[in-house]
């Protein structure tokens, strides 16, 4: 254990302000209550005021504020902050500590489970059935299922197992927020000379974090600080944006299929749901075609058919681009397709953690900051009168976020850039594989150039927003929808 330590300038611990934020044990210990608190009273009032109509709260909390707004903005800049406060974490970090203690079944010992359970379970459900959890009661109903399963895998399993293999959101976090810039380590001289090893036996995860600098992985940390408070060698350094991203690490199977399904069913489906459903031509649209002849010949009143083919489609395009292209790129690179895939498959990450800033930082100023302010005004009773947002879809000004797409492109070809010089091969060949392996970056970068030409062409479609409605509710009449 090491008691005092000269810190590099880039240090976030070397100052005594982000030091108190990010490590000071009373202020995270009172951090994490108080979000605990806010928790389980949101659960509560989810019960006691199941509507919209009797309570905000509920849905505000989970739905605005710890996602997307926090999530997004936070593993695009810190990282696994989130994780660092979570509630499950906080609580189950005393589960397992007085629990059963026993070693995970090897066939749970796979992150794909909650990538999957989150691909399935949230987001085919949401386009399938939009306001499945958007009621509070819904919200309280799901949240009381998650956390009765997650305290349930503390109390049983050892080492934070459910954060490393069930956690719907776990391997989702660990896996985007390679894109940050910070990065948790140690000072590797002082290491050299510790005996005690006090930072892994302070780790509930049973991590070693001497090793996340030569490892250039942090594996499951989830930022916890534990490591921090008991040795001082332990470092949160700012870092250029994504460094581990441009270096050699041990590839995951779960993290690899979390980037292409989140991308799929975010990234793209949004794109082809919430914004092209839009334009005036929108009809002509192979997944809206599809989902009116799904509504007429099906017909299951809330059923969002437009939604569901919109997720089939960019699913099945999303994951074709991937692997069509480094298929192609493994025959020009003469390397083993899946070794190529696994490799490359991490310049896609700002396809979906960057460029979703843009929807989020514009969603804050016309929706999220009155949201969650009145929500709290509302699910707290707050003495203070309801706010208005801060802009208006209108406004021009919020344009400039749309920026953020083409960072996210830029920084996705600078990481793939990178990657593909990880296999031997001639330059010809290698940009060669380039191109192909980014198909799905170019992809991303066609949808955001043509949705500007499609609203600025044809316009915006007159009947509303087609992401909150089935296929039959872009066919009602002006009189019908009134």
């Amino acid at each position: 254990m090491v008691d005092q330590q000269k810190r590099d300038a880039n240090d976030l611990f070397a100052n005594p302000l982000s030091a108190f934020f990010f490590k000071n044990r009373m202020f995270l210990m009172l951090l994490r209550v108080s979000i605990l608190a806010l928790f389980v009273y949101a659960i509560i009032l989810g019960f006691m005021a199941p509507t919209k109509e009797q309570n905000s709260f509920t849905t505000v909390l989970f739905w605005s504020l710890f996602w997307p707004l926090f999530m997004v903005v936070t593993l695009s800049t810190f990282g696994r902050l989130f994780c660092g406060i979570c509630p499950h974490a906080f609580v189950g970090k005393y589960l397992t500590r007085f629990g059963l203690q026993k070693t995970v079944q090897t066939w749970l010992k796979q992150p794909l489970i909650g990538v999957l359970l989150l691909f399935f379970g949230w987001w085919t459900v949401y386009y399938i059935y939009p306001t499945a959890y958007k009621s509070p009661l819904n919200s309280a109903i799901f949240f009381s299922v998650m956390s009765s399963v997650a305290f349930g895998f503390f109390f049983i399993f050892k080492e934070m197992s459910y954060c490393k293999y069930i956690c719907p959101i776990g391997t989702l976090t660990r896996t985007f927020s390679k894109v940050s810039f910070t990065w948790l380590g140690t000072y590797a001289q002082s290491c050299q000379v510790c005996k005690t090893f006090e930072c892994t036996k302070a780790c509930s995860y049973n991590l070693k974090p001497f090793s996340f600098d030569t490892k250039a992985s942090m594996g499951d940390c989830t930022l916890c600080m534990s490591c921090a408070q008991s040795c001082e060698s332990v470092s949160f350094k700012l870092t250029k944006p994504s460094s581990s991203l441009f270096q050699k690490f041990q590839t995951s199977t779960a993290e690899v299929w979390a980037i292409l399904l989140i991308t799929a069913a975010i990234t793209i489906t949004m794109s082809f749901h919430h914004a092209l459903s839009r334009v005036a031509i929108s009809d002509s649209y192979f997944w809206v075609q599809l989902g009116q002849w799904l509504q007429t010949n099906i017909a299951i009143k809330g059923i969002d058919y437009v939604g569901i083919s919109a997720l089939f489609f960019a699913t099945l395009i999303t994951i074709g681009f991937a692997t069509g292209g480094t298929f192609i790129a493994s025959k020009l690179l003469h390397v083993n397709f899946k070794s190529a895939f696994y490799t490359l498959s991490y310049a896609f990450i700002p396809i979906f953690i960057i460029g979703g800033l843009s929807h989020t930082y514009e969603f804050f100023f016309v929706h999220h900051y009155s949201t969650i302010v009145n929500g709290f005004i509302d699910g707290l009773h707050l003495p203070f009168s309801p706010v208005e947002p801060l802009a208006s879809k209108k406004d021009a000004w919020l344009k400039i976020f749309g920026v953020m797409n083409y960072i996210a492109v830029f920084w996705a070809l600078l990481i793939m850039a990178k990657r593909i010089t990880f296999f031997q091969a001639s330059t010809t060949k290698r940009v060669i594989a380039f191109f192909f392996a980014s198909l799905l970056i170019f992809l991303y970068l066609g949808l955001n150039l043509y949705r500007s030409y499609a609203f600025a062409t044809y316009g915006m479609k007159q009947e509303g927003h087609a992401h909150h409605g089935s296929a039959k509710t872009l066919q009602e009449t002006p009189k019908e929808m009134k």
